[in-house]
């Protein structure tokens, strides 16, 4: 990981000072994280991605997953905080730059250092992504949206929510468009709580979004192109930084503890090391499989119609499909032989091995956007992918 952009050193000092201090009560309480987002927001990284013309940081998708990294070897609610903030950017910065209203929104997001939210679980369709039930209804130049969500991450502390819905009250449910609808425009009716195993920081429980706005707030691209190109490969990245983070956490705390029993006696090889070996083993194979994804994105993420062709093929799907759940297996596996290594200190909740944190949250890997619907759709897809 390159540490010497300032980008990546104000990342550091935010998870030093503002994330890892606050880690456990932000766990145990449920909380939202606020001392380390209004750090991320005083050293606006959460305009990182915003060009510079802009006024943003004009970083790269492989900055921001080391940014991700860093955050979530404290704290992983944190980490994907940032990380779904930045999908939502990334999807506006790619797809809407050349509209005069989200040219100055992105303006208005350097200056003030809004954080988005992002709509796309719906009642009826549950965590399906590319199935909307509500549509937005244009009136002249006003729209007005109503969606029954199932979650919305950290929603109640939300500046800004984009939101998925079909295109009109006639369009079919995988017709939709991306809506940016703003704080003074949209109320939310909270209609459960969030106490989970897990991510217990990013605060998701279900709202009724009631929402207006300007017709301009509807990103003209059409959703399903913006899918395939924008949102799902580089959320499966951004959250692969966060996995990496969360399981370079455990692996530290593995390390320190064999080390801790080498000084004990001195000259011999503590029958954990060879344990230790093979975690990092499983650290290394996870971290290529990320780092391969992402240099080949970034390759392809150029305008030219044979990267906008690979992007949305059929092979190319199933390959970001198959790293969330290769990925996602290989977490908990690591965190679980980390605490098998610490023993009954990494059991304890008191101790500093303590792998409790990090085995649940790393549990969450699976179950958000499950990998039960990413392996249905890699069936369907094989069923019409030709042979190379």
């Amino acid at each position: 990981m390159d540490t010497s952009s300032p980008l990546r050193q104000a990342a550091r000092l935010v998870a030093k000072e503002f994330t890892a201090p606050y880690a456990d009560a932000v766990d145990k309480e449920a909380r939202f994280p606020i001392e380390a987002v209004n750090a991320l927001k005083r050293e606006k990284l959460l305009s990182a991605y915003v060009p510079v013309e802009l006024g943003g940081g004009g970083a790269g998708l492989t900055e921001l997953v080391d940014i991700v990294e860093i955050l979530a070897r404290e704290c992983a609610a944190t980490a994907m905080i940032f990380a779904m903030h930045q999908i939502q950017v990334i999807s506006i910065v790619r797809h809407a730059m050349h509209s005069d209203w989200y040219r100055n929104y992105l303006r208005e997001l350097v200056a003030h250092q809004y954080l988005i939210a992002s709509v796309t679980s719906e009642v009826g369709v549950g965590g399906e992504m590319r199935r909307s039930n509500c549509a937005v209804e244009v009136t002249g130049e006003r729209f007005r949206l109503i969606k029954d969500a199932t979650t919305i991450s950290y929603g109640a502390q939300a500046d800004d929510l984009l939101v998925t819905a079909r295109r009109n009250p006639e369009a079919a449910n995988s017709d939709q468009s991306l809506i940016l609808v703003r704080k003074a425009d949209y109320t939310l009716e909270q209609k459960a709580g969030w106490d989970t195993m897990g991510m217990r920081g990013t605060c998701s429980p279900p709202f009724l979004m009631t929402s207006s706005g300007d017709a301009a707030q509807i990103i003209d691209a059409p959703f399903g192109d913006m899918s395939a190109q924008t949102v799902v490969p580089v959320s499966h990245l951004l959250w692969g930084g966060c996995w990496m983070g969360c399981a370079a956490a455990a692996v530290n705390k593995a390390r320190a503890f064999v080390r801790g029993q080498a000084r004990a006696n001195p000259g011999t090889v503590p029958p954990t090391a060879l344990r230790l070996a093979e975690l990092v083993s499983m650290m290394q194979s996870l971290r290529t499989s990320v780092q391969a994804c992402l240099t080949e994105y970034e390759q392809l993420s150029v305008a030219d119609d044979a990267a906008v062709g690979t992007l949305t093929s059929i092979a190319y799907s199933l390959k970001m499909n198959n790293l969330k759940i290769d990925a996602t297996q290989a977490l908990p596996q690591i965190v679980t032989k980390a605490l098998s290594i610490c023993g009954i200190l990494g059991y304890k909740n008191d101790s500093k091995f303590s792998m409790s944190r990090h085995l649940r949250d790393a549990h969450s890997a699976a179950i958000m956007v499950g990998n039960d619907r990413i392996l249905a759709t890699n069936a369907n897809l094989l069923l019409v992918l030709k042979d190379d």
